[in-house]
């Protein structure tokens, strides 16, 4: 970035510090991380979706979607992610953990994350014809299961959304 761009001040004290940050700040911040992730899944040829997980306000595992280089149905972003974060902490239960995606996860992924104990989801667009997060059911705080994870849905809904249109529009 260049100086006219961005205002690198040192005594601005209108910029929340990380400890400051609100969690929506932190949503958005994370989403970023999970938005260069799809990008880098888009340049990949894979779709663009991008996860990562974090703890304590540290991101212990990132990926991508990676059907067409794996050569695998499963291989979704989110599932790498749990897989990863779970050989990183060495445990399957990642209830103190949140995991951020740029799609609302599907009944796959969905199941994943209960099975796995995430403390909370965070997804950013909606997925009208396979979301499992509300749009076409709503498997993360189905009811009758276990476990429920926190879900918050819609963060920078808009930047992901037409980063999934370009991806689809340029295969056409």
């Amino acid at each position: 970035m260049t100086s006219s761009s961005y205002d690198a001040r040192p005594d601005r004290t209108d910029a929340p510090t990380r400890a400051q940050e609100s969690r929506a700040q932190l949503d958005e911040r994370f989403m970023q991380n999970a938005i260069a992730l799809a990008h880098y899944a888009t340049r990949q040829n894979e779709v663009p979706i991008g996860a990562l997980i974090v703890r304590n306000g540290s991101i212990v595992a990132a990926a991508n979607n990676r059907t067409v280089r794996d050569q695998d149905a499963t291989a979704h972003a989110e599932l790498i992610a749990i897989r990863d974060a779970s050989a990183e902490l060495d445990r399957w239960r990642l209830d103190d953990c949140t995991l951020y995606v740029t799609l609302e996860p599907c009944a796959m992924c969905a199941g994943a994350m209960v099975l796995a104990r995430l403390g909370r989801v965070v997804f950013g667009a909606w997925d009208e014809k396979a979301g499992m997060a509300g749009s076409v059911g709503d498997l993360l705080r189905h009811p009758r299961l276990n476990h429920v994870p926190e879900v918050q849905g819609g963060v920078l809904a808009d930047e992901c959304g037409e980063m999934l249109r370009q991806f689809f529009e340029m295969k056409r």
